[in-house]
């Protein structure tokens, strides 16, 4: 995710080929009926699955949208907690429609699914989703399941007891901006025991609530 360079693969597209970032991805795809695209760590692996058939590489996204559990082997990490819920959030612009989810990191399976929300920034659902997440495991009586983030600044905004935005009100983004009072009011008035760990994105790979779109 953030600090890391990768490549993005356009199968099918306004002009297919390889493009080095999500901006550009997205030009050639948003809006295109049956755009298949995907993102690599490499120009080698891009360049590899470009040539190969998208059936061999977007699998997994095709679950994702389906809404189909994706379980990932998470054995070979053993500091991972697979009792936790992560969390995660997809924006496609900064302001744009926002959407965010909770997952079982053991499963996959999606716990919760909000959005998407017109005009909105990818801080803000994240920091949505470790309060919703916060605040179900609260109503459930458990303290003591961890949640992962792989945000810094969903991190510092919760620390900090709400959300630090410089986003600007307009009448397209106001149920997002009643949501995130909503959330304000609740971190301002509980304090969280449930621990929240950062995803450590470079060893583990994406966050298990990815939503694959980068």
């Amino acid at each position: 995710m953030a600090g890391r360079s990768k490549y993005y693969v356009v199968w099918e597209g306004r002009a297919p080929g390889i493009y080095d970032s999500w901006e550009e991805c997205q030009m050639m795809t948003e809006g295109f009926p049956g755009a298949r695209f995907k993102a690599f760590p490499d120009q080698d692996s891009a360049t590899r699955a470009f040539r190969g058939k998208p059936e061999d590489h977007i699998g997994i996204l095709k679950s994702i949208a389906q809404h189909a559990p994706v379980v990932t082997n998470y054995d070979a990490f053993p500091e991972i907690n697979q009792d936790a819920i992560a969390v995660d959030a997809a924006c496609s612009r900064n302001p744009g429609p926002v959407e965010y989810r909770g997952v079982d990191v053991r499963t996959g399976a999606t716990i919760f699914h909000v959005g998407p929300f017109e005009e909105g920034t990818n801080n803000i659902g994240e920091y949505l989703g470790l309060i919703h997440a916060l605040a179900m495991l609260d109503k459930e009586g458990n303290h003591t399941r961890p949640i992962y983030t792989d945000s810094r600044t969903a991190l510092s905004w919760i620390k900090r007891r709400g959300a630090n935005t410089k986003l600007t009100p307009t009448p397209g983004n106001e149920p997002l901006r009643r949501v995130l009072a909503r959330a304000d009011a609740w971190i301002q008035s509980h304090t969280p025991q449930n621990p929240i760990m950062k995803w450590n994105t470079e060893e583990w790979g994406e966050i298990p609530a990815d939503f694959g779109r980068k």
